[in-house]
């Protein structure tokens, strides 16, 4: 059974820094597709980052040079580096594995940023 898991996120100031890290199991995360999603009150699901098996990234403009995905295949862990948030960043943060016959998503992490 595949499980992703969010953790990381909390209350940070503007311009402040956050780490997510999304755990798996039940698969080889070096194999998916891994996305970061955010979902802001109202709004609708917008996707934010994605590492692919290769190793390559793309980026939701809004958040370019500023946040960065990466994996550690030892760890079977992605992680999303935010830096310089923002309020307009505040929302759940979700991960999701996206493969052969594998559509996962964790149960998402909060993300406030507030002075």
């Amino acid at each position: 059974q595949v499980q992703v898991v969010e953790s990381g996120g909390g209350v940070v100031q503007p311009g402040g820094s956050l780490r997510l890290s999304c755990t798996t199991s039940g698969i080889i995360v070096s194999m998916y597709n891994l996305e970061w999603y955010r979902q802001a009150p109202g709004q609708q699901r917008d996707l934010v980052a994605s590492i692919t098996p290769g190793g390559g990234t793309n980026y939701a403009d809004s958040v370019k040079g500023r946040f960065t995905i990466s994996r550690s295949n030892a760890k079977n862990t992605v992680y999303l580096q935010m830096n310089n948030l923002q309020p307009e960043d505040t929302a759940v943060y979700y991960c999701r594995a996206l493969g052969l016959r594998i559509n996962a998503w964790g149960q998402g992490t909060q993300v406030t940023v507030s002075s």
